[in-house]
């Protein structure tokens, strides 16, 4: 991830991303793992900033 989290911050699971953006887990999967959205690993598990996501969509509609 690029920048420091704040330890306030909420994360998301792919589960909550992919169901916000009417997505599949996979389509969230390749999205972090290609850098688009930035996401922490933990073990097998992503969680992403809610701020990381917000960003994305932003950016997105652009």
């Amino acid at each position: 991830m690029a920048g420091r989290l704040e330890m306030t911050e909420p994360l998301m699971t792919v589960s909550e991303i992919a169901t916000m953006m009417r997505v599949s887990k996979m389509t969230v999967y390749r999205l972090v793992q290609s850098g688009a959205i930035d996401g922490i690993r933990f073990g097998r598990s992503y969680r992403v900033p809610k701020a990381a996501v917000q960003q994305y969509l932003r950016s997105a509609s652009s």
